[in-house]
């Protein structure tokens, strides 16, 4: 299976800090890995380094075969990133969003019009897109910025917190229409969220970060039997207090 992303000896220092300490992990086509830690531990650093938005001190990551260090413009064409606080222009209306958004990809109307066609299925907001932004819930918004997120078919999708301050239904919305993304477009993705039960429910293999050293990786299955846990959250709480005290 092709490996969309491979972490190597990814680092980065920040004067005295060592916010991310050689970092290795790789992702596999149509392969979901959550990257956790509790706070300040080097997963948004990580995150950014992989997104071409801050240069790494040392090591490299290669994704779909070219290189954040030496080739960031290749990467930034294979991938998306969502953060957490992303957001939409309230003024507009969801569909003149989708073709703006369309419309910084290409200029090619053929392409474009089948991006918008495209996000407008993953969003399922329907009839709901000739309103103004300004007039949706929380969820309709996360669910439209996911849609023009993955509207390009990125080898490779970010997103960071993507279900932060949404209710349960609006939640599981999303985490199926990242599975559903995966599974059927072989789409990779790279999560971070706080949220133990989701990374649960939607990933395929996690990595857990503490003092930006990668401790662990592996599937939820795996890991929740060599900790002897009943769920990720307990695995989770043993590898990074084991680190604490180490």
């Amino acid at each position: 299976m092709e490996k969309i992303l491979e972490v190597k000896a990814l680092s980065k220092q920040y004067s005295k800090v060592l916010a991310a300490n050689k970092v290795s992990f790789d992702i596999d086509e149509g392969e979901i890995f959550a990257l956790i830690g509790p706070n300040g531990a080097g997963k948004t650093t990580t995150i950014r380094m992989i997104s071409t938005l801050i240069t790494p001190t040392d090591g490299d990551a290669i994704v779909a075969g070219h290189s954040v260090v030496k080739a960031p413009a290749k990467v930034r064409e294979c991938i998306t990133y969502l953060p957490d606080e992303a957001g939409a222009y309230k003024t507009m209306t969801g569909m003149a969003y989708l073709k703006f958004m369309a419309g910084l990809f290409t200029s090619n109307t053929v392409v474009m019009k089948r991006y918008v066609d495209r996000a407008v299925e993953i969003c399922g907001l329907g009839d709901r897109l000739k309103d103004k932004i300004g007039s949706y819930s929380r969820g309709m918004i996360r669910k439209l910025l996911l849609a023009r997120a993955v509207m390009t078919c990125p080898k490779l999708a970010i997103l960071d917190e993507p279900t932060s301050g949404l209710d349960v239904l609006n939640a599981i919305e999303i985490r199926k229409m990242i599975k559903k993304l995966a599974a059927e477009e072989k789409m990779s993705f790279l999560l971070s969220s706080h949220n133990m039960l989701e990374i649960e429910f939607v990933s395929d293999r996690v990595g857990i970060i503490s003092k930006g050293q990668l401790m662990v990786t592996g599937g939820i299955k795996e890991l929740k039997e060599r900790y002897s846990a009943a769920n990720l959250e307990e695995v989770f709480e043993r590898v990074v207090l084991d680190n604490e005290v180490h």
